[in-house]
């Protein structure tokens, strides 16, 4: 248990001088520091024996935080010396014992007299999370985040970076506010070609040169709040303009696509012999679609964890433990490879190949799309391969099983979605599929009028 005492060691002719307050520290046999407190005291007016001011108390002075000419009352000193003391104590017990040394003493006091010189700034904040979060364990799954997570980090920190340049102006933890949000928001709504860190890496719906989607920047103010919150949990962060039900996240129904089962078909009996690297892609493609894996959980379908029919796994994003029955498609692939699946590559070159095979499979059908960019909604007919994504495996997952009538319940089990109604945004039916599965879910059970 470390021991704190404060002293006077300075004997001066001039009674009307102030000499300094010593602090020091013991703790075991190899720590006995000492530093001044920054603290000025006349010697007639200090106790060693109580390490308090006395009853003459009368002219004293703390050279950091206080005037230097403002004189405190007996009480409000001694009242500083015990908040000092406790200060200490806490930055003991946190502190490595190799670490406290005699600067490590005089610079922790230095931090009491004056926060306001360790003080964090946002952006040297921002810039130790994204570094530390290469290494740094999320508490849920025990891993670092992923690739995907620290290239959105980076790409939000330009941003701001970027917005700061133009208005020339130095954005800390106070100026996150409802003023601040309108401001970057209109900047990402507009933001000039040449100053765009979006790659389709982060978001293959945004193309460079183009203006921010709102799901894109909904996705910026997202990652800003991850920032802002880790910071308030150090305790670097004291101010909550950004909590404002008015700093909203951004966000507009993704109309993205889903195979049905017909065009699963076609894909799985396309012939890709003469081009193998498409094929494994392809057969990799559609264990997603019948297991509803996300990519990152593909390398994990290896003979150790297939057993009786089923696949064990814990997913990679969540940490979730999930058992997936073999549908007669992925048996049948991973019968083709013996048990190992080929090499998973890139998600980016993954999905340049996805839509060269769905395009060799002639996915042809016209779909729209409609994505807000700058205020305007903008729809625009594609070719339904040109919109397929590692990602439109699980989703069509998800759909084909809710329209056959699987229970929502079951397939959430599976999918990893917490509630109903996020569920039932994911999956992809339309308001005349929804209708006819209310008809056939009558018609089975032969109700009729009297």
């Amino acid at each position: 248990m470390a021991t704190i005492r404060f002293f006077t060691r300075t004997i001066t002719k001039d009674k009307n001088a102030l000499v300094p307050i010593y602090v020091r520290l013991k703790s075991g046999r190899k720590i006995d520091i000492v530093s001044k407190a920054d603290i000025l005291i006349k010697p007639e007016n200090w106790s060693n024996e109580t390490q308090k001011a006395n009853q003459r108390a009368d002219v004293f002075k703390f050279i950091s935080g206080e005037s230097k000419d403002e004189q405190k009352g007996r009480q409000k000193f001694n009242d500083k010396i015990t908040l000092l003391r406790s200060y200490l104590e806490s930055e003991v017990m946190q502190a490595h014992q190799e670490d406290i040394t005699s600067e490590w003493l005089k610079t922790v006091i230095d931090k009491r007299w004056h926060p306001d010189k360790y003080k964090t700034s946002l952006f040297s904040f921002i810039r130790s999370f994204i570094d530390k979060s290469e290494t740094k364990p999320n508490p849920k799954t025990g891993r670092p985040v992923s690739y995907k997570m620290r290239r959105e980090y980076e790409v939000t920190f330009k941003y701001l970076k970027d917005y700061a340049a133009e208005k020339n102006i130095i954005i800390d933890f106070k100026d996150i506010d409802l003023n601040f949000y309108d401001g970057f928001v209109q900047y990402l709504q507009n933001v000039p070609p040449d100053k765009q860190a979006v790659s389709s890496e982060t978001d293959p719906d945004q193309p460079a040169g183009k203006k921010l989607a709102v799901n894109t920047i909904g996705k910026k103010i997202q990652t800003l709040k991850i920032f802002l919150n880790a910071a308030k949990e150090e305790g670097k962060n004291t101010y909550e303009a950004y909590r404002s039900k008015k700093f909203v996240v951004m966000a507009e129904e993704s109309e993205t696509i889903y195979l049905n089962e017909e065009e699963l078909t076609k894909i799985y009996e396309h012939d890709f012999s003469k081009d193998p690297i498409n094929e494994q892609i392809r057969d990799l493609f559609l264990i997603g679609c019948w297991t509803g894996c996300r990519f990152s959980d593909y390398s994990q379908i290896i003979p150790e964890n297939v057993s009786e029919g089923m696949i064990h796994m814990k997913q990679y994003k969540t940490g979730k433990k999930v058992l997936i029955p073999l549908h007669p498609i992925v048996t049948a692939i991973l019968n083709k490879y013996k048990g190992t699946l080929p090499e998973v590559t890139t998600n980016q070159q993954f999905n340049r190949a996805l839509k060269d095979i769905a395009e060799a499979a002639k996915i042809n059908e016209m779909t729209h799309k409609a994505i807000t960019k700058g205020g305007v909604k903008v729809s625009t007919a594609y070719k339904k391969f040109k919109l397929v994504t590692t990602h439109t495996a699980r989703r069509s997952f998800a759909t084909n099983l809710y329209k056959s009538g699987f229970p929502s319940i079951s397939i959430m089990a599976i999918t990893g979605h917490v509630t109903e109604k996020s569920f039932l945004k994911y999956i992809k039916v339309t308001p005349d599929e929804h209708a006819k599965k209310l008809q056939l879910h009558w018609d089975s059970r032969h109700l009729k009028v009297v």
